[in-house]
């Protein structure tokens, strides 16, 4: 059914998160006009990049408005 099964995004994880942090995450991701849940992806995907110290061979997809 799907080229590779593993690319299924089927793993949650459970971010609690206090009404500053989610106002402030909620209005980056309003401006930039993307839905919270794919911004905060993108954004712990990046982040684990530059961890990782690879930033520049991870290609993300941005996300089309």
């Amino acid at each position: 059914m799907y080229p590779d099964p593993k690319r299924v995004r089927n793993n949650r994880v459970m971010v609690r998160l206090d009404e500053y942090e989610y106002d402030v995450l909620a209005a980056i991701a309003n401006y930039q006009g993307e839905e919270l849940a794919p911004f905060l992806r993108q954004l712990a995907l990046r982040q684990a990049a530059i961890v990782l110290g690879d930033d520049n061979s991870v290609t993300l997809p941005s996300i089309a408005a």
